[in-house]
Parts: C-alpha cells; structure tokens; sequence
C-alpha cells in the first residue's frame, strides 16, 4: 500500500474506532486508538463554568503527548491505521469555546500542532445526523453523565462537513456510511481499501451500496 499512515475521521458514532480495528487487522497494520478518558467531561456536559475549556485542553494535551510518542518511536514507517486527525481538536474547540477561551487554546495549539506528523491520507466517514444519535445512543448512551443531544450532534456534523469541504492538506477519501456498515463486512472492508489503493492526490468520493 502507497500510504503507510492513514487517519480515519467524522463524527461521533460514524463508526471511526471499529473501522480502525478492522482495517488494521485486514491489512497487518498497527491500530492507533484515541484515548477518550476525560475527567472534565461530566463537568463539561453539566456545563459548569471553565468546563469547556479544561476538557478542550485536556484532549488536546492528550492527543499531542499521543502522537509525539509516536513520532519519537518511528510508528509511522511501519503502516499504521489511527481513529482521528489530530486537527479533529480544532472542529471542536470552535464549537465549544467562546472567544476567550478559543484565544488561549488557539495560542497553545499552533505550538503543539507543529510537532505532529501529517497521514498519508485521510478516510473522513459521513453519516447523516439522525442516524449518528441512533449510533451514539446504542452505543455511548450508558456513559455517565451523557446522553446524545440531537441539536448538538448536528452542529458537529455540520461542523465537520465545513472542514472537510476545505481540507487540503493531504488526499482525502470521503464515504458516505448511512447504506452500509462498512466495519461489519469483510466485502465492504475490501471495497473500501480498493478505494484506498486506487486514491491518488487531491480529494475522492465514495459511496458504498449494499448488494441485493
């Protein structure tokens, strides 16, 4: 395979971290997961003052202590599959911050973003919004504290739309999941890394169907 780190993305209950695990698994790739613990999530989904921003850094530090370890271990010359783009960080921050808040975060994540290593190429998952609080209830819905916000899920799906019809800044397959789960099925899996084989620059559509 020409591209030997590959990030998925999209949003909650697209499917990222199955797909990931799969496509790893299919292909003898290392499987990057993210760490989704976060002690300032309660306080964040209570919308308590000052909860936004902890959490937003508190995943930022993470995700970055996350892939400076990777950088320093040399992961990236063997294949390797992650479940989220690093920059994934800013579609939220702009979603939850206010401006004050986004001053500082902004600051502190053009200093961590410069020692994070662009993927090869980038396999961004859409799913329309009703069907991602479906995804999410079944399988978030038992988080403490959480419960799938239906006008929520779609200012971040819109939000993750937005930066994906600008992002330029590596090959990008988008796929189009609502019809198929393409984590579920090995044809599906095959499909898509035919997809993924035959990507060159710039940016692909891609729609899987089900086969009667």
């Amino acid at each position: 395979m020409d591209f030997r780190y590959i990030a998925l993305e999209g949003p909650p209950g697209v499917g990222k971290t199955a797909l990931a695990e799969r496509l790893a698994a299919f292909v003898d790739a290392t499987a990057v997961l993210e760490d989704t613990d976060n002690p300032f999530l309660g306080d964040f989904y209570a919308e308590r003052p000052g909860a936004a921003l902890q959490s937003q850094l508190f995943f930022l530090l993470n995700r970055h202590r996350q892939q400076e370890m990777l950088r320093q271990a040399d992961l990236f010359s063997q294949l390797t599959v992650c479940d989220y783009l690093f920059e994934k960080d800013r579609v939220y921050a702009y979603l939850n911050l206010d401006d004050n808040d986004l001053f500082i975060y902004q600051r502190l994540y053009e200093l961590l973003a410069r020692d994070v290593p662009l993927p090869d190429l980038v396999v961004y998952l859409q799913a329309p919004s009703d069907l991602l609080v479906k995804r999410v209830r079944v399988h978030d819905g038992d988080h403490e504290g959480y419960r799938p916000n239906p006008a929520y899920v779609q200012k971040l799906n819109e939000a993750y739309q937005h930066f994906f019809f600008h992002y330029t800044a590596t090959p990008l397959l988008v796929v189009e999941t609502s019809q198929i789960d393409v984590a579920g099925s090995d044809e599906a899996l095959d499909d898509l890394l035919k997809q993924i084989r035959g990507m060159g620059r710039g940016t692909r559509y891609y729609v899987p169907r089900t086969r009667e």
